[in-house]
């Protein structure tokens, strides 16, 4: 989607990068994925800014009046080709529920890109595993593409309750290497994503993760027990998306960061888990 905007929220622009409020002009297509999850594909007339993996877009939710706030989405594919902006949003509160309302053609009005962004491996020969739960699996499909397109082959690794909740299976298929596991077995292996059996028969360089903070949480431990690079994306409840409210908050090593300004992603080495 992208902007015939108003260049707005200035320069305090994150890693040089402006911001923007953007108007879909073009409208929405609007794609069911299951009963609470939906993919939200927003286009313009004028060309996406430069969107990194990792970052997300501030959603305002408009025709709800017990919403007030826009509603942080994580950036789960920017297709440069199409002028496509990709949005995966869970339905768990009012604001997502109203966009889960979205029809064709309608308009959504967003601020972005903000936030940081994952590291991109430094060779294609790294392997890299990228792990996601639930909807957190969103950010990982563009990061995993982006490493594809340098030349690598990612490995994801997505955990869900059953079979019908994992996301995008065919997608990430497309980008790499994709292992799955169900609480209920129900497809893949049973039991959660540390409990897979790749963790104990290959070694990584790298490891990515957005999901469940538990989930990251015991892939932070297992990261960090195997002395691997891991960086997880928080989800901390944010309202301003810019560090101006503190709602945010994280406290790191260096003192309390804004995840929404200075994250989402960060470095476990920075976080004061006790993993």
């Amino acid at each position: 989607m992208k902007t015939d905007l108003a260049r707005i929220l200035s320069v305090s622009g994150q890693h040089g990068l402006f911001n923007y409020i953007a108007q879909a002009r073009n409208g929405a297509i609007v794609e069911a994925l299951s009963d609470k999850h939906v993919l939200i594909k927003l286009t313009d007339d004028k060309p996406l800014p430069e969107m990194l993996p990792g970052q997300f877009v501030e959603v305002r939710v408009d025709n709800t009046p017990s919403t007030f706030l826009r509603r942080p989405i994580s950036i789960n594919n920017v297709d440069y080709d199409h002028n496509e902006l990709w949005l995966l949003v869970a339905a768990v509160g009012d604001g997502t529920r109203q966009l889960q309302k979205l029809q064709k053609g309608d308009r959504l009005n967003c601020v972005l890109p903000l936030g940081n962004s994952f590291t991109m491996p430094t060779d294609s020969t790294h392997k890299v595993l990228l792990v996601g739960g639930g909807v957190g699996v969103a950010p990982l499909l563009y990061f995993g593409k982006r490493i594809k397109a340098m030349g690598g082959e990612p490995t994801f690794l997505l955990g869900a309750r059953s079979a019908k909740d994992v996301l995008e299976r065919e997608l990430f298929e497309q980008v790499g290497r994709v292992l799955i596991t169900t609480e209920d077995g129900s497809e893949g292996e049973k039991g959660f994503v540390t409990n897979h059996s790749i963790l104990a028969q290959e070694h990584f360089d790298r490891i990515s993760t957005c999901g469940p903070k538990p989930m990251m949480m015991a892939v932070a431990r297992y990261a960090f027990k195997n002395d691997i690079e891991c960086e997880v994306s928080l989800e901390n409840k944010m309202a301003c998306g810019v560090g101006a409210c503190l709602c945010c908050v994280e406290k790191t090593v260096e003192g309390n960061k804004c995840v929404c300004k200075e994250g989402p992603v960060m470095n476990i080495k920075k976080l004061t888990w006790q993993i």
